[in-house]
């Protein structure tokens, strides 16, 4: 009698073994699968409340994160470029982009309520009146926390733009769409502005 006690609790304790074995294993896959402690965003839009909005948030969670990325496409990309920097030999549509596109921050309007440029203006002296800081003092707050920017290829090569046209920035780089879709498939939050 005690052989068949001895015998069923050496079969349970090595079922138990296995399903230990088997649950670490699930445990490897879920935690190598897990997402990294990271914010992507999209920086699509170049209106200023919208791009204030990502400036803020991104240096909000440069405490929050390990890494915070941004990914500027489309008409985002302008408000990167630097009002003092000036590329000669550009074929007429990128001049036109160029022409026509803010270049910087200082000639970003809002999205709502621009009002001919009052509404700006009204912005910017609420925000000096509240303490806020200006986009400029974001950006370059951003940068010393290490927040990444990424400028879409894409984008920059369909308006003409050139990385020697961009503001100085440490932590920039320029790629594909593919390349922020690897970064934004192991963050543990995306954002699209």
């Amino acid at each position: 009698m005690l052989d068949v006690i001895d015998t069923s609790i050496e079969e349970r304790v090595e079922k138990l073994e296995q399903r230990i074995v088997l649950l670490e294993g699930e445990l490897q896959t879920v935690k190598e699968n897990m997402p990294d402690d990271q914010l992507s965003m999209v920086v699509f839009s170049g209106d200023l409340d919208r791009i204030l909005a990502a400036f803020i948030i991104a240096t909000g969670a440069a405490a929050m994160y390990e890494k915070v990325v941004m990914f500027f496409t489309f008409w985002g990309t302008s408000v990167l470029r630097d009002l003092k920097k000036t590329v000669t030999k550009k074929e007429l549509t990128a001049r036109m982009f160029g022409q026509m596109l803010p270049k910087g921050t200082g000639q970003l309007k809002l999205s709502q309520m621009h009002m001919a440029g009052i509404g700006t203006r009204m912005l910017k002296g609420l925000m000096k009146k509240k303490g806020v800081m200006s986009l400029e003092d974001l950006i370059q707050t951003a940068a010393e926390f290490g927040v990444e920017i990424i400028i879409c290829e894409m984008s920059m090569d369909l308006m003409g733009f050139s990385m020697a046209e961009f503001i100085d920035y440490p932590n920039v780089s320029l790629a594909g769409a593919a390349n922020f879709l690897g970064e934004a498939a192991k963050s543990k939050v995306t954002l699209f502005i």
